[in-house]
């Protein structure tokens, strides 16, 4: 078997996780992805949804709830996709020239654009993850002015609409990437959408080919996306439980790197590693990044037995 590549490391391997510490999948408590522990309730799903092929009405629906969920303005068209993974791996083949990205961040962008990525800031575009995973930086100011087209990948945006981009799409120098797997805490589902300019939009949806979204995502995320007394309520949690998780960390001699409402990135008087190690002895999975000694990302705990859990072992 061939070694990992450090380059594009990612949260969520419990598998590995128990080959190497033992335990089974219920016992431990994943704290690595930053999703949503108390995920949306996807209610019951129509048999047709299983049973025929996705059709253009129930994709209608799901782009008119994201469009008014998210408020994208009029000139900006909007694109579901299997998953914004998806999108970041296509983006590259519609849209042209070197891209900068700011570091460090998600490394699946760096991975897409592959030599067409470079260090230099004068690029016909740019990416931003916004906010930043693993920093919860924000990179604001007016888009709109720059000479370059800026895609920001907002997957952990919707804890706090207010920091959103989307408005800025009216302008064909503004892409935004949106997840729906993190906020309503259905990763599974595989869904992600493109904002953007029309012509974009059209040339992401050609090569994504017919039925990208399946039935059951169509007829959940639809739902979802119209129920925003529940993301209301979400936001409030989340809010909760970031300011507790700090409260919980931070007496231990942590600093806040930063975060949102799903995660916290956390620099140690320890090394990561050694916490992570120490937590991972006690079935608790955490994130540590290969550029850093320092930083360590926890998720949210979704329930008091796990809140409990973390507590002890810290």
């Amino acid at each position: 078997m061939s070694a990992p590549d450090e380059k594009r490391d990612h949260g969520g391997g419990l598998d590995a996780a128990m080959a190497r510490y033992g335990g089974s999948r219920d016992q431990w408590l994943d704290l690595s992805t930053g999703i949503n522990p108390v995920p949306y309730p996807v209610g019951d799903i129509p048999a047709d949804a299983w049973q025929r092929l996705p059709n253009e009405g129930a994709m209608d629906a799901l782009l008119h709830a994201a469009r008014r969920f998210w408020n994208v303005p009029e000139e900006a068209a909007i694109l579901a996709a299997p998953g914004a993974s998806a999108l970041i791996a296509r983006l590259p083949d519609v849209m042209s020239g070197e891209v900068s990205i700011a570091q460090p961040t998600y490394n699946e962008w760096a991975a897409a654009f592959g030599d067409r990525a470079v260090t230099k800031f004068n690029t016909p575009l740019r990416v931003f993850v916004h906010p930043n995973n693993p920093t919860g930086s924000l990179m604001n100011g007016d888009p709109t002015r720059s000479d370059c087209t800026t895609i920001y990948d907002e997957s952990f945006a919707d804890d706090d609409l207010s920091v959103s981009h989307v408005r800025n799409t009216h302008s064909p120098k503004v892409v935004v990437v949106k997840s729906f797997g993190k906020f309503w805490g259905l990763a599974g589902l595989r869904l992600g959408f493109l904002i953007g300019q029309p012509r974009l939009i059209r040339r992401m949806n050609h090569a994504l080919g017919p039925w990208p979204v399946s039935g059951p995502a169509l007829t959940i995320a639809t739902r979802a996306l119209n129920d925003t007394a529940w993301a209301d309520a979400t936001r409030a949690r989340l809010s909760r439980d970031a300011a507790r998780l700090d409260a919980l960390i931070l007496p231990k001699g942590a600093e806040l790197v930063g975060g949102t409402g799903l995660f916290r990135t956390y620099a140690l008087p320890e090394t990561a590693p050694q916490m992570h190690e120490r937590l991972a002895q006690a079935q608790i999975l955490t994130r540590i990044f290969p550029y850093s000694e320092a930083w360590i990302r926890f998720g949210l705990p979704g329930s008091e037995a796990d809140w409990a859990k973390l507590e002890a072992a810290l």
